[in-house]
């Protein structure tokens, strides 16, 4: 195992500011960081809000009862709301959206990082990255913090268009602001950063390994599996999003992305990239 020196971190903002003006000219990594935030938190949540006061109040009753019958007994009180209608709005607004927000910063994470040593070698520059004096960490840091802290930008600016939209297109029907609470304040502070630890952690291994930037973010899409099993498990009435397991996958997130970064920085190995060049 190689031993880890301590980063220049001068060097490390270096790459950084030069990786995030390589993202700001790229259409195939711009582009979706700014249509699926679109589509998932202000247009999809807006149709719902608009919909839910047409919803026939029978029809709004019978769905509220099949959902409801999935959380636990001692969590339904958060759902004391006056009508059926601001009951399933808030059901499906708060909680069925939470694991669906985690895709965010998943998605942003790993599109930028999948542009990372696979488009440095569709863009022929690897080979004279690889040759300058960064040590293989500060490589790994400068790649990875250019990813993350976009991620992280666009995941509180996502959260604050939701916000906004969730409660001014619910007004009609909840009558009052009623988001955020204290699940989505977890979800956005401790969370979503290490659910974008583990997307751009795992893309920079497979970048480093494949050719072109099209195979990493193919095989980016890999990431968000377990996010879309949450999800699902969610609607199935298989798990539960509660403030204490929200916390507990943060952790566990957190633990994985140290992990990964050090799997990363140990495994790095100049030689084996340029041979492959």
């Amino acid at each position: 195992m190689k031993p880890l020196q301590k980063p220049d971190w001068r060097s490390v903002h270096a790459l950084m500011a030069r990786d995030l003006l390589v993202v700001r000219r790229s259409k195939s990594v711009i582009l979706p960081i700014i249509l699926v935030p679109l589509l998932l938190l202000v247009l999809l949540p807006a149709g719902i809000c608009i919909a839910m006061p047409m919803m026939d109040t029978a029809d709004t009753y019978q769905d509220l009862k099949q959902l409801m019958a999935m959380i636990p007994p001692e969590m339904q009180a958060d759902f004391a709301y006056d009508t059926p209608q601001q009951t399933l709005l808030a059901l499906i607004l708060v909680h069925m959206f939470a694991p669906l927000f985690l895709i965010l910063p998943m998605m942003v994470a790993s599109t930028i990082a999948a542009g990372s040593f696979a488009g440095e070698k569709e863009r022929k520059t690897l080979e004279a990255l690889l040759y300058t004096p960064l040590s293989d960490l500060e490589l790994i840091l400068g790649k990875v913090m250019s990813a993350w802290l976009p991620a992280l930008g666009v995941t509180m600016v996502g959260f604050l268009l939701y916000s906004i939209v969730v409660n001014a297109a619910g007004w009609p029907t909840m009558g009052r602001v009623f988001f955020p609470n204290a699940l989505w304040v977890a979800l956005v502070i401790w969370v979503a950063p290490a659910a974008a630890g583990l997307g751009l952690s795992a893309v920079v291994l497979i970048s480093s390994k494949v050719s072109t930037f099209q195979d990493a973010y193919q095989l980016s899409g890999m990431v968000v599996l377990p996010v879309v099993l949450l999800m699902l498990g969610q609607v199935g009435g298989v798990i539960y999003l509660s403030l204490p397991f929200v916390l507990l996958i943060g952790m566990l997130l957190w633990l994985i992305d140290a992990g990964l970064l050090w799997l990363g920085v140990r495994t790095f190995r100049r030689t084996e990239i340029i041979a492959r060049l």
